[in-house]
């Protein structure tokens, strides 16, 4: 790429008083930011945002002074694909064209008419990464005070207008802070990547031709397929029963399934009562953990560390984040991958001195980045695709708890025990590294972490020895 004039962009600044006035009840600073009842924590990468149990404590251990703050993030609550809203378009046209009869419960659909649009993000959405940017800057005040994050988002219009609403966040939190030494204008710079098919992207795949259109396209699905034919058929039969001449199929089951969440995260009745569409009351808790299973195989399968190409899509932005913690130290990002050269070598576009990073992206190229990071370990070699098993049992893996909407992976730098010491004996001391997936300090395997789940830089880069060598980036071509 060139012309990093027509990269390096503004952001506009959105007027969006109305959602920090009257946010949703489930999405409010004061609910922790996140919706908090148990079934919208069972529909994988549709589930709303919320903290994952943490077996280890993720707060800033009070010996301990950040000094480095990367947060990755999935955009927020956004209206289904045009894919999948064209198939459930028609699938709602079948069952008013075939049903003789709605049973109970089910009679909203007689006169239900499909008006969630299209990809765009719900008002929920940008509520959301209102408060991911709020959030961020809490987290991290000790540095956000003096600097703010250097961002990049990929192309697509709702990753940009998910990484504008979290700098409205971010700006609002710095704004109330007294003790806040700078003072920045909206917009804020970012640095916008373009989702081409044959654009250099660490925050999108698309150049590995094996992994988009060869064998490893099609593993997710095939694991979906065998996990579905196991529990959807009685589902299938007891819709069927309540939509006589509706003739479904377990497809348009999990898409009558799919419409609960988006419907959801659409609506905007702050009202308590009206959270949840009518959709979520026609399957049972026990159901709705299967389909949560379901997403999550298709997550883990297509694009995580189940596929052996999966963790591939995500080296680039490892080496990109390498880079990042070292500062620079020998020579900048080295990667052969997806980074794009021009922009990672000018420092206006990919700078190495700065404190805070903020990427956005998306689920799918989120679950190539963490399977790169190893951050599960072994845990997912125990994703059956016949029997459901719980997240405690993989390693901490579920779509709902990997890359929900506005999902966000931190990347924490850190000097421990340094309190009270001069700055030249600061210096001689190792930083430490951690990493949270949704608030869930994930213990790093590969590096010795320690009980706090922190690994020194330098073993945690050591660790890293599957991006470092580029990891099978030469099968993308074979």
């Amino acid at each position: 790429m060139t012309g990093i004039g027509l990269i390096l962009v503004l952001v506009s600044f959105l007027a969006i008083g109305s959602l920090q006035s009257e946010p949703r009840q489930c999405d409010t600073p004061n609910w922790g930011f996140q919706c908090g009842t148990a079934i919208s924590r069972s529909w994988g990468q549709y589930s709303p945002y919320f903290s994952v149990p943490s077996e280890i404590d993720a707060s800033i251990p009070e010996d301990c002074e950040v000094t480095f703050a990367q947060v990755l993030s999935r955009h927020g609550a956004r209206a289904p694909t045009l894919k999948r809203a064209v198939y459930y378009i028609n699938l709602l046209d079948k069952i008013h064209d075939g049903a003789a009869s709605y049973g109970p419960g089910f009679e909203f659909l007689s006169t239900y008419n499909y008006t969630l649009g299209v990809e765009q993000l719900t008002r929920m959405g940008q509520q959301q990464m209102v408060n991911s940017g709020l959030k961020f800057y809490h987290r991290y005040r000790s540095l956000a005070r003096e600097s703010v994050p250097f961002i990049r988002a990929g192309g697509q219009a709702r990753v940009v207008h998910s990484a504008e609403n979290f700098t409205q966040g971010f700006h609002s939190a710095l704004l109330a802070d007294r003790k806040s030494t700078v003072r920045p204008n909206l917009p804020y710079d970012m640095v916008i990547i373009p989702e081409t098919a044959t654009s250099n992207n660490t925050l999108h795949h698309s150049l590995c031709t094996a992994f988009e259109e060869g064998p490893y396209a099609t593993i997710g699905d095939s694991a979906q397929a065998i996990y579905l034919s196991t529990f959807a058929s009685p589902i299938t039969t007891r819709l069927n029963a309540n939509l006589p001449g509706a003739n479904l199929s377990d497809a348009d089951t999990i898409a009558l399934m799919d419409l609960c969440p988006f419907e959801t995260v659409a609506a905007s009745d702050p009202d308590p009562a009206a959270l949840f569409s009518p959709f979520c009351h026609l399957f049972s808790a026990v159901e709705w953990r299967s389909y949560d299973y379901l997403q999550s195989l298709g997550k883990w399968y297509g694009f995580g560390p189940g596929n052996p190409l999966g963790p591939t899509q995500g080296v680039g932005f490892v080496n990109e984040l390498l880079a990042r913690l070292s500062g620079g130290e020998g020579g900048g990002v080295r990667d052969g991958t997806s980074t794009n050269r021009t922009l990672d070598g000018d420092p206006r576009t990919f700078p190495l001195d700065r404190p805070l990073y903020a990427d956005f992206s998306h689920d799918n190229d989120m679950m190539g980045i963490l399977g790169a990071l190893g951050v599960y370990g072994d845990g997912g070699a125990g994703l059956d695709n016949t029997t459901r098993r719980e997240p405690d049992e993989v390693g901490g893996y579920a779509a709902s708890w990997a890359v929900p909407f506005a999902a966000r992976v931190y990347v924490e730098k850190m000097r421990c025990g340094s309190r009270g010491k001069s700055e030249e004996e600061k210096e001689g001391e190792e930083e430490m590294v951690r990493v949270l997936v949704n608030d869930r300090v994930m213990p790093l395997s590969g590096c010795g972490a320690d009980e706090r789940g922190m690994c020194t830089l330098k073993r945690f880069i050591k660790s890293m020895a599957f991006a470092r060598g580029n990891g099978r980036w030469d099968k993308c071509f074979d």
